[in-house]
């Protein structure tokens, strides 16, 4: 009977634990808002429109540029005069552009020319002194002929001398005449101003641009396309390659072209490529290299103008109407294709779509319903459920991004099978001795071998038993509780004896 009893207590204490280690697990797990998990998500026109380097888009941004361009330098010794003409301003050839101030070269001319006149006599001077000293060497005696050679060929030697000094005053002369002359300084081709450095300074020195020109004029007639390509998408241009044109304006106009050369000496910086997840900006940035686009024709461009570029794959020039997607967004496209879409309302929903044509060259699939280029998209991969909150993405990132990755490595979280709870202690064990064990009939034995059950404190419960007149006592020989009481008779029934009670 008393190990009957027990065996109730035991079981009913095991309930009562068991569901508030279970609740408070629930509770434990159930985490904050904060830490929830999010979807970044994209709209389909950016997705399907121009590459920003996220690897997911399939045309590339591009600038019409002239292909050749002329430099005009400064001559630091000079000062300007005048400037004739203004940034964005179209020129021929020809077009005066500035002008040096020709009063200094006007005053050296002048003194050049009086030197070289003084120059010219004392040339005349030193000649008709040779020629004397020649004429006494004819007739002076033996012993002074020596030192009338040394004096003839000292003179000769300061002769030429003179002779280079004049020559050089010529070529000086010549010089200040041409300055002069060509003071003015004009264009030598047909083209627009694009730069005019009017402060005269240093400054692109110090912003890490070597180009120090005064004046840029960027041909007109001869163009080709500035884009640039991240590095997280390289493979997707090279040298060579044959590339199509579209227009931003008239998505009917289309040129063709070839990619001539990609610059891997001047990239620059992209930003962060993994949506602000990271701290550390050194890991999140990238960078992206510029190219360029020879074109197989220019009729109809304009420098400046803004332009797709997309990888020609034998797709031809017609541009394809209405929405197309790439196949890697859709899933279960042979059987019922849907997207992970935002329903409006920041959450994230299967959107059930209609598909069209297939085209194999592009790898992309006509949307004929179920989808608009304003609606926003994720990338599909393992864990995306429905009713996840999505965030509309700034950078171009895509994909789940979910905080509380790695939490499991957390001591406060871990847990194993038997729940293991904050003092050390396991479900499983639910404050029992290791040692406690049953021993397979309706009683618990105590490691001493009596009944009885240990505590989390390691001691012994109250020892059931009755004293010599049948009545349930403690181990402390008082009489058992209400509870106990009930217990024990309903089990002295259950076994067709009678349980005295106080």
């Amino acid at each position: 009977m008393k190990k009957k009893t027990v065996a109730i207590l035991c079981a009913v204490l095991v309930l009562v634990l068991a569901g508030a280690g279970t609740l408070w697990y629930f509770l434990r797990s159930s985490g904050s808002k904060e830490d929830e998990a999010v979807v970044y998500v994209n709209t389909v026109a950016q997705l399907t429109g121009i590459m920003q380097g996220n690897g997911l888009q399939n045309r590339f941004a591009g600038t019409v540029e002239s292909k050749n361009t002329w430099k005009v330098e400064k001559n630091t010794e000079k000062t300007v005069k005048e400037i004739y003409v203004e940034e964005g301003q179209e020129v021929v050839q020809g077009t005066p552009l500035f002008s040096y101030d020709t009063d200094q070269f006007q005053a050296n001319l002048e003194q050049a020319r009086l030197d070289l006149e003084r120059g010219q006599n004392e040339i005349s001077s030193m000649s008709d002194n040779i020629a004397q000293l020649r004429k006494e060497k004819k007739s002076a005696p033996k012993e002074q002929q020596a030192s009338l050679t040394l004096e003839i060929q000292q003179a000769e030697l300061d002769l030429k001398k003179k002779e280079y000094e004049i020559k050089s005053k010529q070529t000086e002369i010549e010089g200040l005449e041409s300055d002069i002359l060509n003071a003015t300084v004009v264009s030598e081709i047909a083209g627009v101003v694009k730069t005019i450095n009017k402060d005269d300074s240093n400054a692109n020195y110090y912003y890490g641009n070597s180009d120090n020109s005064f004046i840029t004029v960027l041909e007109t007639g001869t163009f080709q396309v500035k884009a640039s390509v991240n590095e997280q998408n390289m493979s997707a241009v090279s040298q060579g390659m044959p590339v199509i044109v579209h227009s931003r304006a008239d998505s009917e106009k289309t040129w063709t072209g070839t990619i001539s050369k990609i610059d891997l000496e001047n990239a620059t910086a992209a930003g962060n490529i993994y949506g602000g997840i990271s701290s550390d900006s050194s890991a999140t940035q990238s960078s992206n290299y510029p190219f360029y686009v020879d074109l197989n024709t220019t009729d109809g461009l304009m420098l400046g103008q803004h332009v797709y570029i997309e990888v020609d794959n034998g797709q031809g020039t017609e541009p394809k109407t209405g929405l197309w997607l790439p196949e890697y967004y859709i899933n279960d496209i042979q059987s019922s294709p849907y997207v992970w879409a935002d329903n409006g309302k920041n959450r994230l929903e299967k959107r059930a779509l209609e598909l069209g044509a297939y085209d194999e060259s592009t790898m992309e699939y006509e949307i004929k319903s179920g989808l608009t280029e304003e609606d926003a998209i994720t990338f599909p991969e393992d864990g995306l459920e429905e009713g996840m909150t999505t965030v509309l993405s700034e950078d171009g990132s895509l994909g789940l991004y979910d905080p509380n990755q790695g939490a499991s490595d957390d001591p406060e979280n871990m847990t194993d099978d038997g729940m293991i709870m904050d003092d050390g202690a396991g479900m499983d064990d639910m404050l029992m001795d290791e040692e406690m064990m049953t021993d397979g009939a309706d009683g618990v034995i105590m490691e001493d071998g009596t009944d009885g059950m240990i505590t989390d404190d390691g001691s012994g419960a109250d020892e059931t038993m009755t004293d010599d007149s049948g009545e349930v006592l403690t181990d402390g020989g008082e009489p058992a509780v209400d509870g106990l009481e009930d217990a024990a008779a309903s089990d002295a029934a259950a076994g067709g004896s009678e349980v005295e009670t106080p």
